[in-house]
């Protein structure tokens, strides 16, 4: 990739960050191209939901920039925090994710409805779309936040580290959303986990985070660094893990 490439969706130039005297990131340099599946992995501490909050621009770096083509994004946290004593539905927390559309007498349009059960029945939550949002169980909940994601049609989608509490039928289903987004819709997807297996057999390209961020294609990440033991080099010739299912 060069900085002339028209494909490039997302770049991160000479970042430094900090929270106060504590460095966190150091000299990051890095690129996304559009339709890219990046795992984003590294220690606990290392600087990983840092880094995918610089690049939503939620936080602003002390050196350097983060530069966008001024695509939509969307973003699945891992935890979802909602008063259960709240009467929503679960198909009004996925039209949260349009309220910018929502029109000034407060009514969504019915292409904004069928859009969002559209989303549901991305993660096979459409036959819930009436029931109360409180009464779902964990899985269902992180569905339904997943499907909120989706309804604004973002070109990237960030995930910090949303399968971490799933149950095994959930990070099935999603995962396999993603997959479909990916390599049908051409998503830009760049995902946070701790699940390293999974980011290896799943993404193209691999960003490490320990305050300095280094770029692994997913093939070439050494086999002990995807069971989670650190160290270097990260990448060998005599000690490489495939990627499996992957385009």
């Amino acid at each position: 990739m060069n900085a002339s490439s028209p494909s490039w969706v997302l770049k991160v130039e000479d970042l430094d960050f900090a929270y106060g005297k504590v460095q966190i990131l150091h000299s990051v340099n890095f690129e996304i191209e559009r339709g890219e599946f990046i795992g984003i992995i590294g220690p606990n501490g290392g600087g990983k939901t840092t880094l995918l909050r610089l690049m939503m621009s939620l936080l602003r770096p002390k050196r350097g920039r983060v530069i966008s083509k001024g695509s939509t994004i969307g973003y699945v946290p891992q935890a979802h925090q909602f008063d259960p004593q709240f009467p929503i539905s679960t198909l009004d927390v996925v039209l949260m994710g349009i309220l910018r559309r929502l029109k000034w007498y407060g009514s969504f349009s019915k292409e904004d409805r069928e859009k969002a059960y559209l989303a549901l029945e991305q993660v096979g939550l459409s036959d819930l779309a009436t029931k109360s949002f409180a009464l779902l169980s964990g899985g269902q909940k992180q569905r339904a936040i997943f499907a909120r994601a989706l309804v604004a049609e973002p070109e990237i989608l960030f995930l910090d580290e949303s399968f971490a509490f799933c149950d095994v039928p959930t990070k099935k289903v999603l995962q396999e959303e993603l997959m479909r987004l990916n390599t049908k819709q051409n998503m830009t997807i760049c995902m946070v986990t701790h699940d390293l297996e999974q980011a290896v057999d799943l993404v193209d390209r691999v960003l490490c985070v320990q305050r300095e961020v280094t770029a692994f294609k997913s093939a070439d990440v050494c086999e002990h660094f995807a069971m989670g033991l650190y160290h270097t080099p990260l990448k060998s010739a005599s000690c490489r893990k495939g990627k499996k299912g992957k385009r």
